[in-house]
């Protein structure tokens, strides 16, 4: 999954992104409200987590134009504004969390879950695919009962492929959604990066595979099917 954070507190945003992409999300690191609905206009995020004292815009304001454009996507306003009144403005501005200042990081990846599990979010606690199990809370795949060790990136398309499983994922896709614009995928990333996931789960006999649709791009098929 892809996030968008916004936090103009460089210290607390390269502590926070890292945990966040330990847990397995690909992020967007901005410090503007300009920059930021650049960000959001321009890329499809599951999530974003949004200051709101930024130093050009007031987040409520950002949020609002964020919201108009892409009402789906889910927001947590992080602040140190943590008065009542302060939490059921942020609640009331359209956000759909709230989380005050100083966090745990283990906390802020839990709040984004729990969002991405709610109705029409479609990021469910396990997902399935064959007989691949993947528990999204704790970063673990099973095929037949038997762990699966898998690198923090092929957990990621794994987790992508499966959510997805019978539709075709173009490159661009794939890259959008694992991909921060800050470590960009090197030549045929792709490619390689697919081919080592596929082997991984044939090796382990996994029923579901992925397809290289020459010219297209990739597929989850269950061979049982």
């Amino acid at each position: 999954m892809r996030l968008l954070y916004v936090e103009d507190n460089e210290k607390l945003a390269l502590n926070t992104s890292a945990s966040l992409r330990d847990n397995g999300f690909a992020v967007d690191v901005v410090c503007t409200g300009q920059d930021a609905l650049h960000a959001a206009r321009t890329y499809d995020y599951d999530a974003i987590v949004l200051d709101r004292g930024l130093p050009d815009v007031d987040g409520l304001s950002l949020l609002d134009a964020i919201k108009r454009d892409k009402p789906q996507i889910p927001v947590i306003i992080c602040t140190a504004r943590d008065t009542l009144d302060d939490r059921i403005e942020g609640l009331n501005a359209g956000s759909d969390d709230y989380l005050v200042k100083p966090f745990a990081a283990s906390e802020l990846v839990a709040r984004i879950k729990a969002l991405m599990r709610r109705p029409g979010q479609a990021h469910g606690v396990t997902i399935t695919a064959g007989n691949i199990s993947f528990d999204t809370v704790d970063r673990t795949v099973q095929i037949d009962s038997e762990t699966v060790k898998l690198t923090r990136r092929e957990l990621a398309l794994l987790e992508l492929f499966m959510r997805r499983s019978g539709r075709v994922l173009s490159k661009d896709a794939i890259e959008n959604a694992l991909y921060s614009f800050d470590e960009p995928p090197t030549m045929n990333a792709i490619e390689v990066l697919t081919h080592r996931l596929r082997k991984k789960l044939a090796d382990h006999g996994a029923t579901a595979e992925i397809h290289n649709l020459r010219g297209i791009g990739y597929i989850l098929q269950n061979v049982e099917q």
